[in-house]
């Protein structure tokens, strides 16, 4: 299926209508209403649930399902989804084809797209919700009011990490203060034979992060609100000019050579071994690296910094590693028993997972786990004084990383990305009834 068949299920997704779907089969009502909350160790022997997970996210439950088959008598299977994994899920779901439970990116684009109200369980009431940091319990997976997501770990937030002893091997004593300084940087590894920036074009959707840095302070000043009413579009010099400037940074030779067909593992793999000084990113690529090293190795090793045009501000971007949500199957066993595993994450399984995970605790009551790589705790750190991404601020999320991949294997100039993606945009915006499009 191609990108313009998706976005036609996609529009599909979000009016909730029959098209790329098997008309034979009735929607649910869409409804907020609470649900039931079992108890998270009640018994559940015989019940399969499916989970449905990123390549980048696939390993992240492990400790949970462990411990809730053995307290449940459950059967939990992790099923991979090919990236790209939002495009592939909203093709699958607008089919007929659920899982019980996803990750999923919870912002309020990502939720119109997959179509909450009709297709997700609602999470009203969920008894971890007071246990949250105050600060975090509502800062996405809400849409409309209801809520539809769980958000499981620390909000990912695009900045750069970096190889500390490549660093200091050029005696880098200091992290950049602004983009153009880590552009100057830059060009000064590469006088010295490190190649500066590794790029994952093979694998696509992290190339819309090197976008995204540059409009953080524009994000400041209301870009999206203005791209979300019309008065901007992806095509005026704002995002156009990020777009530019990132290929200019590629043909200057800035980036590691295979940047075509490099992939997530091989990006991971080069930071890790030094191969490159540094790679623009979210929390879920230390994901990666947490499964190839130790803490001790981290923090030897990978640093974060955010970054921004005028200095150091993170872009916020909950992505799909962060939250999940629960399918409306019509199966009122399995729904339950989908809450059920949700209740367990986040209640009696939550210290083992983020024990397991070596990651900030989102739960004042339970502390961080001794071991959290301090580029973690600096990402978190980033937070609160971080601006929202594309995904986390307009009202519709088009495939502006597909489009840049195209950039980078030379069949699309910096004008036709920024043209694709207004023309995908308009049509998503006007498909979930946005006035103006």
């Amino acid at each position: 299926m191609n990108r313009w068949t998706a976005l036609a299920c996609a529009a599909a997704l979000a009016l909730g209508l029959a098209a790329c779907s098997d008309p034979s089969v009735e929607a649910p009502a869409a409804t907020a209403a609470a649900a039931t909350w079992p108890e998270p160790t009640a018994k559940l022997d015989g019940v399969k649930l499916t989970i449905w997970a990123a390549q980048n996210s696939n390993t992240v439950p492990g400790k949970v399902i462990a411990g809730f088959q053995q307290a449940t008598g459950a059967t939990v299977e992790v099923v991979t989804i090919p990236d790209p994994y939002e495009q592939g899920i909203q093709t699958k779901v607008a089919t007929g084809d659920k899982p019980d439970l996803a990750f999923w990116q919870p912002t309020a684009s990502m939720l119109t797209a997959i179509n909450a109200k009709t297709n997700l369980q609602p999470l009203t009431d969920a008894p971890w919700l007071t246990r949250l940091a105050p600060d975090l319990r509502d800062i996405t997976g809400i849409l409309d009011g209801a809520r539809y997501a769980a958000l499981i770990t620390s909000p990912a937030v695009e900045g750069v990490y970096y190889n500390k002893e490549v660093f200091a091997a050029n005696k880098i004593t200091q992290t950049p203060k602004s983009f153009d300084e880590m552009v100057e940087l830059a060009r000064t590894l590469k006088s010295e034979g490190v190649t500066p920036f590794f790029e994952m074009a093979g694998d696509k959707w992290a190339t819309q992060w090197w976008v995204q840095v540059q409009l953080a302070d524009a994000a400041k000043d209301g870009l999206w609100e203005r791209i979300n009413t019309g008065k901007e579009t992806f095509t005026g010099p704002t995002v156009v000019g990020a777009i530019k400037t990132y290929k200019s940074l590629i043909d200057e030779g800035l980036f590691n050579r295979d940047i075509r067909t490099a992939t997530f593992e091989d990006q991971g793999a080069a930071l890790l071994s030094g191969e490159a000084a540094m790679a623009v990113q979210v929390n879920s690529f230390f994901g990666r690296l947490q499964a190839s090293a130790d803490t001790a190795t981290l923090n030897r090793k990978i640093g974060f910094f955010p970054i921004s045009p005028s200095g150091n501000v993170g872009t916020f971007i909950p992505d799909q590693s962060n939250a999940l949500v629960a399918f409306r199957t019509g199966d009122a066993t399995r729904e339950a028993a989908a809450r059920q595993l949700m209740a367990y994450w986040m209640g009696p399984g939550y210290q083992d997972f983020v024990a397991d995970r070596a990651t900030v605790s989102l739960q004042p009551s339970v502390p961080n786990p001794q071991g959290v790589p301090q580029a973690l705790l600096d990402v978190h750190a980033a937070l609160p004084g971080s601006v929202g991404s594309m995904q986390a601020l307009a009202i519709a999320n088009p495939d502006l990383y597909l489009n840049l991949a195209d950039m980078i294997t030379g069949t699309m100039t910096p004008e036709k990305v920024a043209a694709a993606t207004q023309e995908q945009f308009a049509q998503l915006a006007k498909a979930a009834g946005a006035s103006g499009f």
